[in-house]
């Protein structure tokens, strides 16, 4: 029990730390920011409400007019506080009227100049962040905060959380899909295997070209030579030197011989 009361005790000292140094940074911020001259806050105050009244009188034609004119100028900071009007125009409505200004002046040197307004539907805070350049005063940035209610905060965050949730779960049935795809794929792959399979089966064998056989023609120039030397010795010549060649048959010579000997 008494470790228990200690613990709270040491926790209670903690918190009591915490903003004992919290209201000393307020302080300390109130401190820097009363440090600001008067008459340099009073400018930045009544420059922040001109652009406010400037930027909130466009409508979405002129002010896409605007913002481009202010890019090919090089003015990045105030085409994008009109860039951010145009976002938010929609949810703000109309300026009524100017609730209050300040001016601060940051560690770095710059100023920023804060606009509360009061529109159609909602207020909205406007900052405009300075850096001195020379003796002039140039718009670095412009952001717009419309104040919307908790209820809005709410709906938005839970259209967020759905709008998340919606697609992961899209994402996840169309993966589940794709997995549940892949035996039907491996069934495509196996009957075109098969069809394939069946083709090559059923086309009919390839036939073999027949050699070509070249007739043996060694008989036959033997029974020519043999004709040729009939012939000659029929018509009985005499003595005649005849050669004929065929491949290793050849005939030499052809004499007469006694007709009582003959034999054909």
């Amino acid at each position: 029990m008494k470790q228990y009361l200690k613990r709270m005790v040491l926790a209670m000292c903690l918190v009591a730390c915490f903003f004992v140094l919290s209201a000393c940074s307020s302080a300390s911020t109130e401190a820097d920011e009363s440090s600001l001259d008067p008459q340099m806050a009073s400018y930045i105050t009544q420059t922040s409400e001109q652009l406010v009244q400037s930027i909130t009188s466009l409508d979405k034609e002129s002010g896409a007019q605007s913002q481009e004119y202010l890019i090919k100028q090089k003015e990045e900071g105030l085409a994008g506080g009109v860039a951010s009007w145009l976002n938010s125009m929609n949810d703000t409505g109309s300026l009524v009227e100017i609730l209050d200004s300040d001016a601060q002046e940051s560690s770095d040197g710059s100023y920023v100049g804060i606009v509360n307004a009061s529109f159609e539907k909602r207020n909205a805070q406007f900052k405009f962040f300075y850096t001195e350049d020379g003796q002039q005063m140039e718009v670095t940035s412009i952001s717009i905060s419309p104040e919307y209610t908790t209820g809005e905060k709410m709906q938005k965050a839970a259209m967020n959380t759905l709008m998340g949730m919606g697609t992961v779960f899209i994402v996840l049935i169309f993966i589940s899909l794709l997995i549940g795809c892949f035996k039907y794929i491996n069934v495509v792959q196996n009957n075109m295997a098969k069809k394939k399979d069946a083709q090559a089966e059923a086309a009919p064998a390839p036939v073999a070209k027949a050699p070509v056989q070249v007739a043996d023609t060694t008989d036959e120039d033997e029974i020519a030579v043999v004709i040729a030397a009939a012939i000659a010795a029929a018509e009985e010549d005499e003595l005649a030197e005849t050669v004929v060649s065929n491949d290793k048959l050849v005939a030499r010579s052809i004499r007469h011989a006694n007709r009582s000997k003959r034999r054909w």
